[in-house]
């Protein structure tokens, strides 16, 4: 019989709140820490790398409002005319922005009073903007070459934005305000700029605007500082993949192979050890699956061996019986014709004996399985049983007694009535079949160390000592001289047996001795576990 005990693992893990989402299981907890791996890698990447762009942005504004503040203090110095109203003397300033500034790597403005341009880094250094002429156009469909060029693209972004951006910047600069930031630039790109007021006392003279156009290779520097991550993030995804892919997808379609071989016949039972040593999920799975099937080999040899036997058994009665109807209608001595009806009335209660015991055998599973088990007083079934037999006896038959145990509580088992009630109906039976004429079987009860102790004794031969385990095997028949021909089927015990160790129980079998060594008789105990109150 299988057991009726399964096993499980919770889903998800223990513990209050949200905490109860996580799994808990092994297979869970990697696949969970591998996908959330590289997007860690790539979240601390952008992280650190967000860190070294604003601290690469912050540094060069530092460095412009320094080197600005050098710039204008100097102009302030060296270009400021007039008394007692200050200004700025627009040409001698602008000689001093071009001996101060660098235009190849930042543009430096000037502004007066009302915000005028009146000086710019890129004037004075003659800075001419290049760009790569486009191809040539194609040749005309009559022959001809074409050599006018394609019209260079639209500079990219707003200049009405950068513009305004720009003029919103002075004018807080002329409010004697230090504007630090990013703003667009006049070609649409980020520029990193500072404006600062040239002050005179507390007038306001002017404003330098200083501005760097190198954000975008801080840009740049900075998606290829993050590229590493990103490559890492890549490998340790893909490594997780096939990592996961080794460890679950191929096992899973392994188990599904042998299933298949298992469904077309080609094995009696899943065997995977390399899998099923695993201490996770799959391993836990590929031992179910194994036992599952090892279980189901099991039985389906056991449903061979015993449609093995019982064509044996049943060939032995139709052999006898096909003999007797052959012969009957040959012999005229009426007493020798009495002598083959005997014959063959013994043959059919023997084959009725044996299709009921099979019929039985046959429906056990399912007898067991019907209903749950429950606990009940075995003192009070096997006191029904005797009873039973008591009113069917008839005179000179083999009498039934019963014993129950000296307890004030009843002895409690756990368990399915109909067919712990079948097992004393077997042994009793059996016991009866083997007693003289007259005899009597003993039926008793007793609680012994939290456990039910049935026994049943008769007055018959005995059991051979050889045999007292061989009783409980399918088919065993051993009749004694004169007993009934076809009274047992050698089903009743293995069918006992069977249900007894479903219910967690023993049954053994041994011989009843005297003080001088003789049998006096068999003796069959069945043990079974006590219920809990």
């Amino acid at each position: 019989m299988a057991s009726d005990t399964a096993t499980a693992k919770p889903d998800r893990g223990p513990g209050p709140g949200w905490l109860r989402w996580l799994p808990n299981s092994r297979i869970g907890r990697l696949i969970l820490v591998l996908n959330m791996l590289g997007l860690a890698i790539l979240i601390v990447g952008a992280l650190v790398l967000n860190e070294l762009r604003r601290g690469l942005v912050n540094a060069r504004i530092d460095s412009l409002a320094t080197q600005g503040e050098l710039i204008a203090t100097i102009i302030d110095q060296t270009a400021t005319v007039g008394e007692p109203t200050p200004a700025l003397d627009a040409g001698y300033a602008s000689q001093v922005l071009q001996l101060l500034s660098n235009p190849r790597t930042q543009r430096a403005r000037l502004f007066d009073a009302h915000g005028k341009l009146i000086a710019d880094s890129y004037w004075v250094a003659d800075r001419v903007e290049w760009k790569v002429l486009p191809p040539a156009r194609a040749r005309d469909d009559d022959g001809g070459v074409n050599l006018q060029l394609q019209a260079p693209a639209a500079p990219p972004g707003p200049p009405n934005r950068a513009k305004e951006a720009l003029a919103r910047e002075v004018r807080e600069a002329l409010n004697g305000q230090h504007r630090a930031g990013m703003r667009l630039g006049d070609d649409g790109e980020q520029v990193v700029s500072v404006s600062l007021p040239i002050q005179h006392v507390q007038a306001v003279l002017g404003v330098l605007t200083l501005e760097a156009g190198d954000v975008d290779q801080v840009i740049a520097r900075q998606r290829a500082a993050m590229l590493p991550f990103i490559l890492l993030s890549i490998a340790v995804t893909l490594a997780s993949s096939l990592l996961l892919n080794n460890l679950i997808a191929h096992p899973v379609r392994r188990l599904a192979r042998a299933a298949d071989r298992v469904r077309l016949s080609r094995a009696r039972a899943i065997s995977l050890p390399d899998i099923a040593g695993r201490q996770d999920e799959l391993g836990d799975l590929t031992r179910s699956l194994e036992a599952m099937t090892g279980a189901l080999s099991e039985r389906m040899d056991a449903i061979e061996r015993f449609a093995a036997d019982v064509a044996h058994e049943i060939k032995n009665p139709l052999t006898s019986m096909r003999s007797a109807v052959e012969t009957l209608d040959i012999v005229t001595d009426p007493a020798a014709r009495e002598r083959l009806l005997r014959i063959l009335k013994l043959d059919v209660q023997r084959l009725d004996r044996l299709v009921t015991d099979i019929s039985n055998a046959s429906r056990l599973d399912a007898e067991l399985s019907r209903e749950d088990p429950r606990a009940f007083d075995l003192g009070r079934l096997m006191g029904e049983i005797v009873q039973l037999y008591d009113a069917q006896a008839r005179p000179g038959e083999v009498g039934v007694r019963f014993t129950p145990a000296q307890t004030l509580e009843p002895i409690l088992v756990s368990g399915r009535e109909g067919p712990i009630g079948q097992v004393f109906r077997n042994l009793i039976d059996n016991a009866r079949s083997f007693s003289p004429e007259g005899g009597e079987v003993r039926v008793t009860l007793e609680r012994q160390r939290g456990e039910a102790l049935a026994v049943v004794e008769d007055d018959g031969p005995g059991v051979p000592p050889d045999n007292l385990e061989t009783v409980f095997e399918r088919f065993y028949t051993s009749r004694p001289k004169g007993a009934a021909f076809g009274g047992n089927s050698g089903l009743g015990l293995s069918i006992a047996r069977q249900i007894v160790q479903a219910h967690g129980g023993t049954i053994r079998a041994e011989n009843r001795v005297d003080a001088a060594g003789a049998v006096q008789g068999a003796r069959f105990i069945v043990v079974l576990p006590e219920a809990r109150r």
